[in-house]
């Protein structure tokens, strides 16, 4: 761990020293510096956190949670991309000094999504007591009624915290990545804490356990909320007087393509747990949610560095700062490469660190470490582009090599799992596969769009 820590300070110092002095770089510097602090603490906490909730559940029901919490990353596209769609309109707003336009679109933002939520809310407790979630999850039948229940609370929960989470679209629009991933580690370490007590008070629940990971989320969001919206964020504060339904169009158009984006990513991503969990039982989610985790690691501290650069790169393209753009792009992909080497030695001494972390109940196959290592190289440079692309609203390409991921995923994963016989390995290299066009197509797309040679499909 301690190297660990010394190459991400590595990656670190090298961006600082290597990216300009302009205000707007100055203001990525400032973002990176504190949440590669931030970052720091969130994993130790996401990592602790592990073996405390294992250690309280276990093995088999550790896995159902895993799985029936990949259900709220479904929920969490019915915003139909309004909060993608917000957070490139305000940064353009703000960019261009439209400071009522950008109120404008927070209070409409605010507005509609309340009522998305609340509609959805309203479905859910109808049709919750009709779902068979013990079959859902292949999980015992003895334990439908805990399910149940677990599902009703805690799934409103999470709609409640999901509305209250436009705090952090907007603290990543006005260029504020910093304050916006305080808000996640410092509402796990109370639930951390709120569920150690559980350990030392209560029996193995996955009701209380779901309580403890969704009502400190929302009490801390709505705090944060106040606290911005009073001081640094007044100038923008949702309003009811500035809701303006007229204005949604905007934030629908790019958001819905977006939405159709990130709903193809839940297919082929936060479906796995679920595939996971109907061809191999529950207990089988848990190594491969542990060695997800283990190389999330690196993809963590690269997105550090990455997610200032969306709203940088909607903010340069406003004003036709190609030359900082171009500049920053090169650095980031001499970055990757530190990455990739940081992967590499993460997967050579993957088995050590697991014994330590989960201790030597739970076996992890080297092969599942090393599918696992080259998805999140893959995926760390495909971001790199897309985050670009992103930032410029130029995603049709992106969205029909979704959609065509999509399609092809199950077959792929059947294929790999039932006929070859990878076990979770051939799943992830059906999502490896499908998720063709951040490392493929992304960079042709950037330099077309970068270079003013973007034509059609590659400029839409």
């Amino acid at each position: 761990m301690v190297f660990i820590s010394n190459m991400l300070n590595r990656l670190r110092n090298y961006v600082l020293s290597l990216m300009g002095g302009s205000k707007r770089t100055i203001t990525i510097k400032k973002n990176i510096i504190a949440s590669f602090i931030i970052k720091g603490f969130s994993i130790f906490v996401s990592f602790l956190m592990v073996p405390i909730v294992l250690g309280y559940l276990d093995k088999e029901k550790y896995g159902i949670w895993l799985t029936l919490t990949t259900f709220f990353t479904w929920f969490s596209f019915f915003d139909i991309g309004l909060g993608n769609g917000l957070r490139n309109n305000l940064a353009e707003s703000i960019a261009r000094r439209k400071f009522k336009l950008a109120k404008i679109y927070v209070s409409t933002t605010y507005f509609i999504l309340l009522l998305i939520m609340g509609s959805v809310m309203v479905l859910f407790s109808l049709i919750n007591p009709h779902l068979h979630w013990s079959r859902i999850l292949n999980a015992s039948s003895g334990i439908e009624n805990e399910l149940s229940i677990v599902a009703l609370i805690v799934f409103n929960l999470f709609f409640i915290q999901f509305i209250l989470k436009l705090i952090n679209t907007i603290l990543y629009a006005v260029q504020k990545p910093a304050m916006s991933n305080a808000l996640a580690p410092t509402s796990s370490f109370i639930s951390l804490l709120i569920i150690f007590l559980l350990t030392k008070t209560t029996k193995g629940s996955l009701l209380y356990l779901g309580i403890a990971l969704n009502v400190t989320p929302i009490i801390v969001l709505l705090a944060a909320s106040l606290i911005y919206f009073s001081k640094q964020l007044r100038f923008i504060r949702p309003s009811l007087q500035y809701v303006r339904l007229k204005f949604a169009g905007p934030l629908f158009n790019l958001g819905i393509s977006f939405f159709i984006i990130n709903i193809c990513h839940i297919i082929k991503y936060q479906t796995s747990n679920l595939i996971i969990a109907q061809f191999f039982g529950p207990a089988e989610v848990t190594p491969y949610s542990i060695a997800y985790k283990y190389f999330t690691i690196p993809h963590m501290a690269f997105s550090i560095i990455l997610t200032p650069f969306w709203s940088a790169f909607t903010d340069a393209q406003a004003i036709n700062d190609i030359k900082w753009i171009k500049n920053s792009i090169h650095k980031i992909v001499v970055l990757w490469r530190w990455v990739v080497a940081l992967i590499i030695i993460m997967l050579l001494g993957s088995n050590y660190f697991y014994r330590f972390w989960v201790g030597k109940e739970i076996v992890i196959p080297i092969s599942l470490s090393a599918a696992m290592a080259l998805y999140f190289m893959l995926f760390s440079f495909g971001g790199i582009y897309s985050i670009y692309i992103n930032g410029v609203g130029k995603i049709r390409l992106q969205i029909i090599s979704s959609i065509v991921g999509a399609i092809i995923f199950f077959p792929l994963a059947y294929l790999f799992i039932n006929v070859i016989h990878w076990g979770t390995v051939g799943l992830v290299f059906a999502i490896i596969l499908t998720n063709f066009y951040g490392p493929l197509l992304g960079p042709i797309q950037y330099r077309k769009i970068i270079n003013n040679n973007a034509r059609s499909i590659w400029a839409k």
